[in-house]
C-alpha cells in the first residue's frame, strides 16, 4: 500500500504560529532544513529549554514596610500629627528645650543664651561646668526672657566653684525650695509638643500589549514574583510590571523627598494641583532622627571585642537619651550585617543564647523564620536581618551611601489633629487615600479593545495607581547608618 506524504508549510522566516494549546498541528512545526537556520541548526537538533531561567531569583525588593509597619486610610490632602516634648526641663544639651550654647558670668552668677526658657524662681538645678567638668547644685534666684541667675549651694559665686567667664554650662531642673510662709511658685510650665506633617504623592505606571501580540502567544514556560506561571508571555510581562510597581510603592516611601523652596521641579498637572514631594524614611531620620556611621566591616574596627563593644555601647547610650525603646529591629546591607556578625563573634560565639524574642511572641523559631537573628546588649534587644533593597544592584546598592536603619518595634502614642484625641500607631506606617467612593491604596484597571471594550485602541492597557505617604513617628528613636564614603 502506498504511503501518504503530508507536506508542512513553514513561514519563510523559519518561525511558526504557536498554538493555544500544546497540540501538533500543521502550523507549528519548525523546518530545520530551512535556509533561515544556520549550519549547526541544520546538522544537529538543538535542545530547547522551555522554562525561563530565573537568573536573579526573586527580584522583588518589597517587604520592609510589611514587616515593620501598617497601612491605614486617610481622606485629606495632608496628615498632621503632634509628638510630645520631654517631660523634664534641661538646657544646653542637644535635643532639649534649648540646645544652644549657654554661658555663665562666673562672678555675677548669671546665665545667658537660654533663649525662651521655663526656669522659675525657687527651682533647683544641677549644672555641669563644661570647661572644668565640675557638677554643682544651684538655686534659681531670678529669671528674665533669655537669662537666669543661679546661686550655687557650695559657694558665694560660680567662680568659687571653678567656673570662669563665658563658661559653657549644661543644666537640668531637679526640684524646688521655698521658705516657710512664702507664696507659691510663680508661673507654670506648658507642655511642649511638636507638630509634623506629610502629604501623599500619586504613583502611576502602565503595562501595554497590542492586540496582535496578545493573540500570538509564545510557548515559554515562565513563573513570576507575583506567583503566576504558565505559557502566556505577555501575562508574564504584566506580572513583572505589577511587581515592579509594588516595589515602587515601597521605594517611594523610603526614598521620598520634600521639594525644597529652591527646586525648579514643575510637574505636568493637566489642570490639577502640583506636588510638593513627600517625606520618606531616610529623609525623616536625617531631619529628626539619629544619624551615625554604619556598622559595615570597613567602618568598624573589629580586631578586638572591646572595639565592637564600644560601638554598641555608644549606640545604647544614644538610645537612652531618646526614650529607651527596648526592642529594635536592624535592617542592614551585606557589609553591615557581616560587620555585626564579626563583632558579635569576637564578643561571644554563642551570642544568640539567652536573647529575648518578645517582639516575635517570644518565639526564636518565628524570628528565624522571618529572617531575623537576635542579640542583647544592656537592656536592649536587637533583631538583625538583611534588607534586600540595600543589597540589590539595581536599587540602593547601585549608589550606596546607606548601610542600614534601626527601627523601634511596637507602637507610640500621638495626638491626631483630625480625630482630636490620642491614638496608638506603629512608629512607621503608611497612609493611603480612601473614601466610600474611591480606594486609592492600589488601583488597577484595563482599557483598550483587548480584554476590555471601552476604547478603539487595538491594545490592552493595564493601569496602576496609588496615592500614599509614610508617617515616621518619633523619628528620634530611629538610627540611619551612613556609609563612610557617603
Amino acid at each position: 500500500m502506498a504511503q501518504s506524504i503530508v507536506e508542512f508549510t513553514t513561514p519563510a522566516t523559519g518561525f511558526v504560529d504557536p498554538a493555544h494549546s500544546k497540540v501538533t498541528l500543521s502550523s507549528n512545526y519548525i523546518n530545520f532544513a530551512d535556509s533561515s537556520f544556520d549550519t549547526w541548526g541544520q546538522q544537529y537538533l538543538p535542545e530547547l529549554y522551555e522554562q525561563e531561567v530565573e537568573r536573579y531569583g526573586n527580584r522583588s525588593i518589597s517587604s520592609f514596610l510589611r514587616l515593620v509597619g501598617a497601612e491605614m486610610p486617610m481622606s485629606g490632602d495632608q496628615i498632621i500629627w503632634s509628638e510630645q516634648g520631654r517631660l523634664h526641663l534641661a538646657y544646653g544639651l542637644a535635643g532639649t528645650a534649648s540646645s544652644s550654647a549657654i554661658v555663665a558670668d562666673a562672678s555675677a552668677n548669671t546665665l545667658s543664651g537660654l533663649g525662651a526658657h521655663a526656669l522659675r524662681v525657687g527651682q533647683t538645678v544641677v549644672a555641669k561646668l563644661m570647661t572644668g567638668g565640675e557638677v554643682i547644685k544651684a538655686y534659681v534666684s531670678a529669671v528674665a526672657n533669655d537669662t537666669a541667675t543661679i546661686l550655687p549651694y557650695g559657694g558665694a559665686a560660680l567662680s568659687n566653684m571653678g567656673a570662669v567667664d563665658t563658661e559653657p554650662i549644661q543644666l537640668f531642673v531637679y526640684g524646688s525650695e521655698f521658705a516657710k510662709g512664702s507664696a507659691g511658685m510663680s508661673g507654670s510650665v506648658k507642655p511642649e509638643f511638636k507638630s509634623f506633617s506629610n502629604k501623599p504623592i500619586i504613583i502611576k505606571d502602565k503595562f501595554e500589549v497590542s492586540g496582535s501580540d496578545a493573540a500570538q502567544i509564545g510557548w515559554v514556560e515562565v513563573s513570576g514574583e507575583a506567583g503566576q506561571a504558565g505559557y502566556l508571555w505577555y501575562m508574564k510581562a504584566e506580572g513583572d510590571t505589577r511587581t515592579r510597581f509594588e516595589d515602587y510603592l515601597e521605594m517611594a516611601m523610603v526614598e521620598g523627598e520634600l521639594v525644597h523652596a529652591d527646586s525648579t521641579i514643575a510637574l505636568p498637572t493637566d489642570g490639577g494641583a502640583g506636588t510638593a514631594g513627600t517625606e520618606g524614611l531616610f529623609a525623616a531620620i536625617s531631619d529628626r532622627g539619629i544619624v551615625s556611621e554604619g556598622f559595615g566591616a570597613a567602618n568598624i574596627v573589629t580586631t578586638t571585642a572591646a572595639d565592637f563593644q564600644a560601638s554598641m555601647d555608644n549606640m545604647c547610650i544614644e538610645l537612652d537619651k531618646q526614650g529607651a525603646i527596648e526592642e529594635n529591629m536592624l535592617f542592614l546591607n551585606r557589609s553591615a550585617a557581616l560587620g555585626i556578625d564579626t563583632g558579635l563573634a569576637l564578643m561571644n560565639g554563642g551570642y544568640s543564647t539567652g536573647t529575648s524574642y518578645g517582639v516575635f511572641e517570644n518565639s526564636e523559631d518565628m524570628a528565624l523564620n522571618l529572617g531575623f537573628s537576635g542579640f542583647r546588649r544592656g537592656s536592649y534587644d536587637f533583631y538583625k536581618t538583611d534588607w534586600k533593597y540595600l543589597n540589590d544592584q539595581a536599587t540602593r546598592a547601585a549608589v550606596g551611601g546607606i548601610e542600614g536603619v534601626l527601627v523601634p518595634a511596637g507602637t507610640s502614642s500621638v495626638y491626631d489633629q483630625m480625630m482630636g484625641k490620642n491614638i496608638r500607631r506603629p512608629f512607621l506606617h503608611v497612609r493611603y487615600r480612601a473614601s466610600e467612593t474611591d480606594n486609592r491604596r492600589m488601583k488597577s484597571w484595563v482599557t483598550g479593545s483587548v480584554g476590555a471594550s471601552n476604547s478603539d485602541l487595538d491594545a490592552m492597557e493595564i493601569h496602576y495607581l496609588s496615592e500614599r505617604c509614610l508617617v515616621t513617628q518619633a523619628a528620634n528613636n530611629f538610627i540611619l547608618f551612613n556609609a563612610t564614603d557617603a
